[in-house]
């Protein structure tokens, strides 16, 4: 797999991630804040199906493989 990611679009999926499974975890919204499980790991691997899906990337190197 490629990676599609760039440094801040993977910083930005990990802390919107971790604040939804944390909102979950606390009560603050329901069940569905575990839906932050999708951009967290996706955040980690460096790899989006959509934007691959799509032909985007924002990693700044083309040929870059995971």
């Amino acid at each position: 797999m490629k990676i599609n990611e760039g440094g801040w679009d993977r910083v930005v999926r990990v802390v919107v991630g971790l604040a939804l499974i944390l909102a979950a975890a606390l009560g603050y919204v329901g069940v569905w804040g575990y839906i932050g499980i999708v951009p967290l790991v996706t955040g980690i691997i460096g790899v989006c199906p959509a934007y691959s899906l799509l032909g985007m990337s924002t990693c700044p190197m083309k040929s870059r493989q995971g």
